[in-house]
């Protein structure tokens, strides 16, 4: 007698069995498999990111290699970036440092 009475409340196209069935399916599909959308989702969001940053990170290499054929190539360049970079200077010259506002902050964070 209980039995029906919980039958009766279930509405009608559930009870169908080929409805459950599917229902049980998508259920699985969407939440219970390793493979389910959610992580499949999150999985090309994160493969999105990776492929910008290998674009991003294969520009940087090519234009350090440019850098670095200039460098080995000239020595007046050679000179210049080791100027810049490092504050070189020859022995009868002085030399002045002059830093924009950012670089002045980027250098008192480093310090602090």
């Amino acid at each position: 007698m209980l039995r029906f009475k919980f039958i009766d409340k279930i509405p009608p196209s559930l009870r169908n069995k080929y409805i459950l069935t599917i229902l049980i399916f998508l259920l699985w599909i969407f939440l219970l498999d390793s493979n389910n959308l959610i992580t499949r989702f999150k999985d090309m969001r994160e493969l999105r990111t990776l492929k910008s940053e290998k674009e991003y990170y294969t520009k940087k290499i090519e234009i350090d290699k440019n850098k670095l054929r200039e460098l080995k190539t000239d020595n007046q360049n050679l000179e210049k970036f080791a100027r810049e970079q490092y504050h070189m200077k020859k022995a009868d010259e002085d030399l002045y440092i002059v830093l924009t506002p950012k670089e002045d902050r980027q250098i008192k964070r480093r310090t602090n």
